[in-house]
């Protein structure tokens, strides 16, 4: 598999081009270390094509539409391509998005796509592997049944095609608007011929976000395509049947572009996307993408992922340089932008509203992120932290509600907690102020004091019993850190009943834990354990448990560890406990187990979230060589520079972020506490740009057998604790790691508050 960068007008193949210091590393090739490819296989559900950080659209080959790992649009397995659309999800665990599709071909027009057992039964092409290139911003592709190259790339709201085509008087483009991962989604679709360049129109689609109780989740994109070259002819197809009308409205739409082309003739297409108009689908394109030249397109959205991706600098082995640098990568394409360039977006009760002084953005995957992707965003991008919370408020304002997993316009209740409020919590103590805070502080609120998704049942009898309410126990551990969360801006804002409120329901993890056996389990409305008990029981119908089982469960209280710990009977009994799930078998019960458990190690799961805080759960009983140890097997054997080297769903940066602190040494058990738990470096070093003087982490003498922490210095003086803080990072700095091939023999402080202001109170 080869791997190019492309710069400017000449294509320039970096992937033997290694830079050999870390000045070089900054200056010139940050990107050759970035392969989109990686996630692509396995189940890691993520995409190769082209995105601008944090960008509208995500321009990238489909192969298939038929399973769970084809979330994306794209598996590595496939050998065909049916086309490449311009919005794609990255990593998720359910499919939607894939609109406007096109795909240039030659010879005999054909308007079905074929399968994959039978491309030549539709416009779908076969292509190779080794005549694919993906970096940020930049995807490349030989269609062997047309031999056409096709290159990618885009600015933020829009996408830019090459494509480079054969002699042939018969070669064509095709617009599908039909193409979606579910064809019974696509509920309209327009197509205008403006001009024999100008194409526009509209799709909605109904997918992942169901209609609702409050508003129909129609999701509508509008779409302007322009062409360098005048078409010959042009075909509308409406239900698979051709029309001579120049526009066409349907569920089923596709278009026939015609032209005649010389050898290696390059044809540009450029396509505007918006969710509120087509005159701003054409003014995003307009003034993105002003002119035809793709080079300088590629060179802007390239410039801008060097930048971003600059933020961490590393010194570490190639191999690893290649899996940090991409999983920093996936964790900045996610959350997307969602305002077109005059700032308007469609809001969640579908009127259109102006973005004023913020960026509205949408995908946020928030039961997943919160616990590493939100926080890296926060240390690494605030300015995209501090967008992201005005843009939840404006959802709290449209909807009634703080987002849980927002799509578009669109709030798809995915999963559990209310965890838009640990982002906020997280951001106002790290200092981003910059939204209203009352405001913030009443949306957590009202999202807490809800009469939906057990908060009646959890209100009444002051947890949520397995006969009330399915998913019970999940469900109830994740709102207790949430609550603790709203406790404590509660008590900033010295809102004293609440903060009082809210810290005794953060308390009721402890009522789901079962004496007898030592383990998170279901509690009736009539206040029994559930009987008989199967703590590897995992289903998704009725069942106690979210993606997960009563072992992947039982360690999740990060607001209160200490708490938790006392309940196993103390720090030794804790660690046994903990043992134990990593070295039992990884067999689980139930007719229909989650297909999402993976990755795993005994009964850790470290492919789903709930399990990705737990090896830094050794830290706080007194035995940090086991976090070192797990954590360093966990690094080792479940990332890879590979097409599989992920493990579970990416979703959208949570595992790519896990691995850029894990690889750093540091970790947000907590995710709202300001506090970074140490755990075992992967790399030599980094140097983070996070305020104005850089912070340096560093590990002497790390290498494979070496992958135990002596000890610790910060800005050279030795240094007993088992953790960092914000501040600490923030104000630039020298964090050092000496490592050994034998646990340390040094005793480091065991005891890590919950947040970085109760130390300083203690």
């Amino acid at each position: 598999m080869k791997n190019y960068i492309f710069i400017l007008f000449v294509s320039i193949l970096m992937a033997g081009c290694k830079p050999s210091s870390n000045t070089d590393l900054e200056n010139h090739n940050i990107l050759s270390y970035v392969n989109p490819l990686i996630g692509t296989s396995g189940h890691g559900h993520t995409f190769p094509g082209a995105a601008y950080p944090f960008g509208m659209v995500q321009l990238s080959p489909d192969t298939g539409l038929d399973g769970w790992d084809w979330c994306s649009g794209y598996h590595y397995s496939d050998s065909s391509i049916i086309g490449f659309s311009h919005t794609h999800l990255s990593g998720t665990g359910r499919s939607d998005l894939m609109d406007i599709m096109l795909m240039p071909t030659t010879g005999d027009i054909k308007l079905q796509a074929g399968t994959k057992e039978d491309p030549d039964s539709g416009y779908r092409s076969r292509f190779s592997h080794e005549e694919e290139w993906a970096s940020p911003g930049y995807y490349k592709v030989n269609l062997k049944d047309y031999n056409i190259t096709v290159e990618l790339t885009t600015s933020p709201r829009c996408g830019f095609h090459k494509y480079t085509f054969p002699q042939s008087k018969e070669s064509h483009i095709i617009i599908d608007l039909s193409h979606h991962y579910a064809k019974d989604s696509v509920i309209f679709t327009s197509l205008n011929l403006v001009d024999s360049c100008t194409i526009t129109g509209q799709r909605n689609t109904k997918g992942w976000g169901e209609p609702g109780e409050k508003y129909w989740s129609n999701q509508q994109i509008f779409y302007a395509i322009r062409i360098s070259k005048p078409f010959d002819s042009a075909k509308l197809a409406l239900d698979d049947q051709f029309t001579k009308n120049k526009t066409a409205q349907g569920k089923n739409i596709k278009a026939i572009l015609n032209f005649e082309t010389n050898q290696n003739e390059t044809i540009f297409v450029k396509v505007g996307i918006s969710a509120v108009s087509i005159d701003n689908a054409l003014q995003n394109l307009t003034e993105e993408i002003p002119e035809w030249n793709f080079d300088t397109i590629l060179n802007e959205n390239q410039s801008a992922w060097k930048e971003k991706l600059g933020k961490v600098i590393i010194d570490a082995p190639e191999k690893t340089k290649t899996i940090f640098y991409t999983a920093l990568y996936h964790s900045f394409l996610a959350p997307y932008l969602y305002n077109d360039i005059n700032g308007e977006y469609l809001g969640f009760d579908k009127k259109v509203y102006k973005a004023l002084n913020f960026n509205n953005y949408t995908v946020l995957s928030l039961w997943d992120t919160f616990r590493a992707e939100n926080p890296l965003l926060t240390l690494l991008t605030p300015e995209i932290t501090s967008n992201l919370i005005q843009s939840m408020l404006m959802q709290y304002e449209q909807y009634g509600l703080l987002p849980v997993w927002p799509l578009w316009s669109s709030e798809t209740n995915c999963m559990i907690g209310y965890h838009s409020v640990p982002v906020i919590v997280d951001a106002y103590f790290k200092g981003i102020r910059n939204f209203d805070v009352e405001k913030a502080y009443q949306a957590m609120r009202a999202s807490a004091m809800q009469d939906d998704f057990g908060i009646k049942e959890l209100k009444q009898y002051k947890y949520i019993p397995y006969d009330k309410y399915n998913k019970s126990v999940s469900t109830a551990l994740e709102y207790c850190f949430d609550d603790w969360c709203i406790a404590q801006m509660a008590k900033e804002l010295n809102k004293i009943g609440d903060y009082e409120y809210f810290m005794k329901r953060s308390a009721s993890y402890k009522t789901y834990f079962d004496k007898e056996h030592k383990l998170m389990n279901g509690v009736s409305s009539k206040g029994k354990p559930r009987r008989p008990f199967d703590p590897f029981y995992s289903s998704y119908g009725e069942c106690d448990w979210v993606e997960g089982n009563s072992w992947q469960y039982s360690f999740f209280a990060p607001h209160d560890i200490n708490g938790l710990i006392e309940l196993y009977g103390g720090k030794k009994a804790f660690a046994s406990a903990l043992d134990t799930l990593f070295s039992m078998s990884p067999n689980m019960s139930g007719g229909d187990v989650p297909i999402d458990i993976t990755g795993l190690i005994g009964q850790y799961a470290h492919g789903n979230e709930p399990s990705h805080h737990v090896a830094y759960l050794y830290n706080y009983a007194g035995q940090p060589h086991k976090t070192q140890k797990r954590l360093h097997e966990i690094m080792t054997t479940l990332y890879t520079d590979k097409p599989d080297g992920l493990c579970g769903n990416e979703d959208c940066g949570q595992m790519s972020a896990w691995y850029v602190f894990s690889a750093m040494g540091i970790y947000p058990v907590n995710p709202a506490s300001g506090i970074y738990v140490f755990g075992k470096p992967m790399i030599n070093k980094a140097i983070l740009k996070t305020g104005d003087n850089p912070f340096i982490i560093e590990a002497h003498n790390l290498n494979e057998n070496n992958i135990y922490i002596q000890s610790v210095k910060l800005n050279g003086r030795n240094y007993n604790k088992l953790y960092i803080t914000h501040q600490d990072i923030t104000q630039g700095g020298h964090l050092e790691f000496e490592m050994g091939s034998e646990p340390s023999t040094n005793k480091f402080i065991s005891s890590i508050p919950n947040r970085n202001e109760d130390e300083e109170q203690e």
